[in-house]
């Protein structure tokens, strides 16, 4: 029942902070997320390892899609706290992939085939979809579009498999520490 209520709150997270960036609004959606994120570290099995990977892979997150942004091929409504840097919506989305592998996302745990081609399929959909719903645009030209999705799937494609191995790596040091 927890990875089906982890699938729910993923998707209302999403959701909020796509709508609250289309329309200017991302204050209420990214502290409802905090709150989520809070309770699902707190509730989770190993809090420390849990709030480990999260943090990493929002560096991962706010590094690559500021890298994409800076490249040109991505912007991004609200640029709160800097235009350098993807927005503070965005970090909280990012968070709430990572709270999703050892939840509605753990079937993909020892598939890293079918997590990198998850990942490369459907992080790109989920930009579009942000796209289109106004939460961002792609860049400037003909390419913007085409050369944002293919950024995108090489970062997601990444992005899944390298979340799997960074959890196990961090079960596998604390299991060492404890003997």
């Amino acid at each position: 029942m927890a990875k089906f209520w982890n699938f729910v709150f993923f998707q209302l997270g999403w959701f909020a902070c796509i709508i609250g960036a289309a329309n200017n609004q991302v204050l209420w959606p990214v502290i409802g997320t905090l709150i989520y994120l809070a309770i699902h570290i707190w509730r989770s099995e190993y809090p420390q390892l849990e709030l480990k990977l999260i943090l990493k892979a929002l560096i991962f997150g706010v590094s690559t899609d500021s890298l994409i942004a800076n490249l040109g091929f991505l912007h991004f409504q609200d640029a709160w706290p800097s235009p350098y840097l993807s927005p503070f919506w965005m970090w909280t989305l990012w968070a709430l992939v990572a709270s999703t592998i050892n939840s509605s996302l753990s079937w993909l745990r020892g598939k890293p085939i079918l997590g990198a081609v998850l990942g490369a399929i459907a992080g790109p959909l989920s930009y579009e979809a942000g796209i289109r719903m106004g939460a961002g645009s792609w860049g400037v030209g003909g390419d913007g579009q085409l050369g944002g999705l293919i950024c995108l799937a090489i970062v997601w494609g990444a992005a899944i498999p390298l979340f799997f191995y960074w959890h196990q790596r961090h079960v596998v040091v604390s299991l060492e520490q404890k003997q």
